[in-house]
């Protein structure tokens, strides 16, 4: 369903591509262009408690309880937010089921990025918090497949009432840019990578020696289809899948592509809705492990199993390329 889904709608992904190799001023779009900022990033300053306002005033639709909650623990002890020798860099959230969620982070109060950061490990730990206090031990914790539901709602949440409230279109288009390559990496690229999975075990099923060319052969043309006739590939590129360490965790990456397709549905949903949307949502946070995934999702509002959510996901980043478009003035 996921697979097919986005290879339907690999179209918007092109369309991205030829419009970033024009908006770089370029004729032959390489891969080794795929990361380079499109729009300039102004330098902007927010101190972790004034993230920490934003974060709760842009998730304020979830009600008073959950940014309550997530507020006194962002500010009382849930975070190790500092720099410090030997700390490892990245963020994780980890749940505990008699005690508080923490959350590892290297906050700096330049970089937006971190602000999306904060606002996405919350999200793991207010699902923790809620699902301890909902299930027995044995059924409290839940999946990757749930778990990157959860985190990326509030993302979806954060960018919107940052977005509503910027003043300048280039700030728009910054929060827009980075969106998109969020999205980029998230769905379509995740996608290619579970694909690229699939193939690799149906190869070793089916007795075929699994070699490096016959692996960069099945990951090169993944990439070709996927990013399209804009993009111009280096002799190397096709090893990047031999290099993606989530693989030895079999069929683990397909489930940030399902959970980004959930949660923007959920937040469209809860945003658009009422009290019913809200409480809805709340369920499938407190039903931790108690249920099969598909579910829990289920309770919240979204199937799938079906296609919808997917297409809906790509839908909504065709919008955002568009927005993009008109806003760099292409």
């Amino acid at each position: 369903n996921l697979v097919a889904t986005i290879e339907a709608n690999l179209g918007v992904l092109h369309d991205y591509y030829f419009l970033r190799a024009k908006a770089l001023g370029i004729g032959e779009l390489r891969h080794s262009d795929v990361y380079v900022p499109l729009v300039e990033q102004k330098k902007s300053r927010h101190t972790f408690e004034e993230a920490v306002d934003i974060v709760c005033d842009a998730l304020a639709p979830l009600g008073g309880e959950y940014v309550s909650t997530l507020r006194t623990g962002l500010l009382g002890g849930w975070v190790d937010r500092y720099e410090n020798k030997g700390k490892r860099s990245g963020a994780f959230s980890a749940g505990s089921y008699e005690g508080d969620p923490y959350i590892l982070l290297n906050y700096k109060d330049d970089v937006l990025r971190d602000l999306f950061t904060l606002a996405h490990e919350g999200g793991h730990s207010m699902h923790s918090w809620l699902s301890a206090r909902s299930n027995p031990f044995l059924s409290y914790s839940y999946t990757i497949f749930e778990a990157e539901v959860a985190s990326t709602f509030n993302e979806h949440l954060v960018f919107d009432y940052l977005y509503e409230r910027s003043d300048s279109d280039e700030e728009k288009a910054a929060l827009l840019s980075n969106r998109i390559d969020d999205s980029i990496g998230t769905l379509f690229r995740q996608t290619m990578f579970a694909e690229f999975e699939a193939k690799t075990h149906a190869m070793a099923e089916s007795g075929e020696a699994l070699t490096v060319d016959s692996l960069r052969e099945e990951f090169g043309a993944l990439q070709r289809k996927y990013f399209g006739p804009a993009m111009v590939f280096e002799p190397c590129s096709d090893l990047e899948g031999l290099r993606i360490p989530h693989f030895y965790n079999a069929f683990y990456v397909y489930k940030y592509a399902t959970g980004i397709s959930a949660s923007k549905a959920l937040a469209a949903r809860v945003l658009g809705g009422g009290k019913a949307e809200r409480e809805a949502y709340f369920a499938f946070l407190k039903s931790g492990g108690a249920r099969f995934p598909i579910e829990s999702l289920k309770l919240a509002g979204v199937d799938m199993t079906k296609p919808e959510p997917i297409a809906t996901a790509c839908e909504s980043f065709a919008r955002d390329v568009e927005r993009l478009k008109n806003l760099l003035k292409l």
